[in-house]
């Protein structure tokens, strides 16, 4: 089967290390993380699995420090591989937070896939969560505001290579996706497993792997990121930078 994943930096953002990415031995370490969405071509079809992070502006309103730097939104990003933002047919979000939907509405032509728990929840958030979903209620304007989206609840196969499954734990309805290869199955993870540190053992818990420390609910955010490793022959991760050791994946 013919399937390639491209990796695409969106940006990058600033944050605690201990808040986000390792609870055990992180706090107080400020890191640069990139953000990270992908380009599939399978089935036929021209896929993104999210659309990354907005402009210098908004992501130093989010996260002091975090920036955009020239030519990489995601359009722009596109443009080097040859796409047009009308070409995408499907955008599949992995969920609805600022830095995985941003510019979603130049995809004029795409349908917009999400779980349908995050959708509700993205639209009427926890006030713990105004700023990740970019509420309204705070004066801004969520770049799904308006969008028609094809929801999904449970495991959804989207197409006979790739197919959607629930791992929520960092927010209520983040889901993942899971793309058969003549290489083994390939699991964009999303925030589910933040970045590569997150898939080794945590010794200081005596863990097999390091769940984040970001989330709604841990337990199922542990049991997301079990599911997601066994799964998973290749896992490439949202805020990792181990994704760009292959310009294309498998």
């Amino acid at each position: 089967m013919s399937v390639a994943i491209h990796p695409i930096n969106t940006g990058y953002i600033s944050l605690d290390k201990g808040v986000y990415i390792n609870p055990s031995t992180g706090y107080g370490q400020e890191v640069e993380v990139p953000t990270n969405a992908f380009y599939v071509e399978a089935d036929g079809a021209k896929i993104l699995v999210d659309t990354g992070m907005a402009h210098t502006e908004l992501a130093d309103l989010h996260h002091p420090g975090s920036y955009q730097p020239g030519g990489f939104r995601i359009d722009e990003r596109l443009a080097a591989l040859g796409v047009k933002p009308e070409d995408i047919d499907a955008v599949l979000f992995t969920h609805l937070h600022w830095d995985h939907c941003a510019n979603m509405k130049l995809f004029s032509n795409a349908e917009f896939w999400a779980h349908a728990d995050e959708l509700a929840f993205a639209r009427d958030p926890h006030i713990l969560y105004y700023k990740s979903y970019e509420s309204e209620k705070i004066g801004l304007e969520a770049p799904f505001k308006g969008v028609e989206f094809k929801t999904v609840e449970g495991e959804h196969n989207f197409s006979p290579s790739i197919t959607l499954f629930p791992t929520p734990g960092h927010c209520p309805g983040h889901q993942s996706v899971a793309i058969e290869t003549d290489q083994g199955v390939v699991v964009i993870a999303g925030d589910a497993v933040f970045s590569d540190e997150n898939m080794l053992p945590d010794e200081h818990r005596k863990l097999p792997f390091t769940p984040m420390g970001r989330f709604v609910d841990v337990f199922k955010l542990y049991d997301s990121m079990e599911r997601i490793l066994d799964r998973g022959d290749i896992v490439l991760t949202a805020h990792g930078t181990g994704v760009f050791e292959q310009k294309v994946w498998p």
